[in-house]
């Protein structure tokens, strides 16, 4: 049975002033951002969830189709502690779990600064007589170190960084991120990391600017978080969604357009800033791979490839710490 521990994690949480001494810095750089971590309230990720359904957007199916398949060589090599770092809504790691046929106990560590998340993820796994859940209401780099201390000697661990949340870091980011995942980890422990690929642009846009508007209501909803949270004053009416694709920096770039010249105020980031018309808030980037370098990236952290698949334009790499 599950047992959920979100009072005894949940210290870990970013709290109201850090998000606004992020959005005060952010908002003040050129070209103007917004972290995309911040997406995901509880709207945010429902919203996401649903993105994940949507036709135009294979991603989490392709994800799923390959875990089902390759979970029997996944979790083979004597697993007892999982971790994954941004767990979704659990259908990824219930795949896993399910295909993989296994009849050891394990320990599921699921680590997100999303609560909504985490909730969701633990009633979709809950049920599962051999598995311990284990919620971290965090970010990766914290819960990493909270579950370093917890997991016991004598074990194997593989962490999981799944959805192609890999791509949301630029490739210096990428690569320290990686690198601290290693060093959490002991030798012979394992990383399964996935990674959407590179495709043609049109594919790519649509699944970023899907005909429904519901990409476009994800992005959108992050002025109506800093709105709530930290008193703003966002007109959301005066803000399109844009998708771009920077082929030379190999990535998709979400952004929220200004439609006209206009003031806004954050108090609670004690920040105001003039949106010219046209002007963008760059709110997320979603870097796309290529398998090969998928390896060399792991290589280069410490790990050395253990088995790759592939599928419609999406890779899973398995790869143990050496």
């Amino acid at each position: 049975m599950s047992t959920p521990r979100f009072d005894v994690l949940a210290a870990g949480l970013v709290d109201r002033s850090t998000f606004a001494d992020d959005v005060g810095y952010y908002l003040s750089l050129t070209p103007r951002q917004l972290p995309s971590r911040y997406l995901y309230d509880t709207l945010g990720s429902a919203l996401f969830d649903a993105i994940c359904h949507l036709p135009w957007y294979r991603v989490a199916r392709t994800e799923r189709h390959l875990l089902g398949v390759h979970a029997p060589e996944i979790l083979g090599h004597g697993f007892t502690t999982l971790v994954e770092l941004g767990p979704g809504n659990g259908e990824k790691l219930a795949t896993l779990i399910d295909g993989s046929h296994a009849d050891g106990p394990l320990t599921a560590h699921l680590v997100d600064i999303s609560r909504a998340a985490l909730e969701t993820a633990a009633r979709t796994l809950d049920g599962r007589p051999m598995l311990t859940v284990v919620p971290h209401c965090t970010t990766y780099e914290q819960g990493l170190s909270d579950v370093r201390r917890e997991v016991r000697a004598g074990g194997r661990t593989l962490a999981l960084l799944l959805g192609s949340n890999i791509g949301n870091f630029d490739p210096p980011g990428s690569a320290e991120f990686l690198q601290k995942i290693r060093a959490t980890l002991a030798a012979g422990d394992s990383l399964l990391l996935g990674a959407d690929l590179v495709k043609p642009e049109q594919e790519l846009l649509v699944a970023y600017d899907d005909p429904l508007g519901v990409t476009a209501a994800f992005n959108r909803n992050l002025l109506v978080r800093v709105n709530r949270e930290l008193g703003a004053d966002f007109d959301l009416a005066l803000f399109a969604h844009r998708a771009v694709w920077n082929a030379g920096a190999s990535r998709v770039e979400m952004h929220l357009v200004s439609g006209a010249r206009q003031r806004v105020q954050v108090p609670a980031a004690h920040f105001d800033l003039v949106l010219e018309a046209g002007e963008t808030i760059w709110t997320e980037s979603s870097y796309k791979y290529k398998p090969d370098t998928v390896v060399e990236m792991l290589g280069r952290a410490g790990f050395r490839s253990a088995g790759q698949w592939t599928n419609d334009g999406f890779c899973l790499t398995l790869a143990e710490a050496i």
